[in-house]
């Protein structure tokens, strides 16, 4: 599928979906199956390299976004206070930027600075491994490096609930394949 095509299909799911108040969403979807989470390594907007596996051990919240996407702009704040929240757990936010390069994401942080890693998929070879189909679109990792759930849609990262949620799945035994 061509750039362009891919691009606008993303862009008509993104349409569609972002009819969901983002203040609404105040939950995450457990898998019916549980899968491996594709290791990666992609360089931060400093050029520092990331891999997915360096993370293994702790819940692992990695989104998928776009700085062209209305809900992936909505909710980067509150991922960056949700970071702030859970700066003392073994909870971790990486966000996948897909297809831009790194000025149109730097330049994005003017607006939302954030301190998590903003991580380049400027190949989109990343989302390739991970079944998305809109932005954003959040997958759950376990400790143990399973996928055991996903968002679709912006969500209010820093609620209470979500946070909960993500802290008690440090220390759960997850579901096995």
């Amino acid at each position: 599928m061509s750039k362009q095509i891919f691009n606008v299909c993303l862009y008509l799911l993104l349409v569609f979906q972002s009819s969901f108040a983002l203040a609404g969403n105040t939950a995450f979807s457990p898998l019916k199956e549980t899968f491996p989470a594709a290791n990666f390594s992609l360089n931060d907007i400093n050029g520092k390299t990331h891999r997915l596996s360096d993370y293994r051990g702790k819940v692992v919240v990695l989104n998928f976004w776009a700085t062209w996407c209305p809900p992936c702009r909505e909710e980067m704040p509150s991922m960056e206070r949700a970071r702030k929240k859970l700066i003392n757990d073994d909870v971790v936010i990486l966000a996948v930027n897909v297809g831009e390069d790194e000025d149109t994401v730097f330049n994005f942080t003017g607006d939302y600075p954030v301190e998590f890693p903003l991580l380049m998929d400027i190949k989109g070879k990343v989302i390739r491994s991970y079944p998305v189909k809109a932005l954003p679109t959040t997958y759950i990792i376990s400790t143990d490096g399973l996928v055991t759930h996903r968002t679709l849609g912006g969500r209010e990262w820093d609620n209470d609930k979500l946070l909960d949620e993500l802290r008690r799945m440090q220390h759960k035994p997850e579901r096995k394949q």
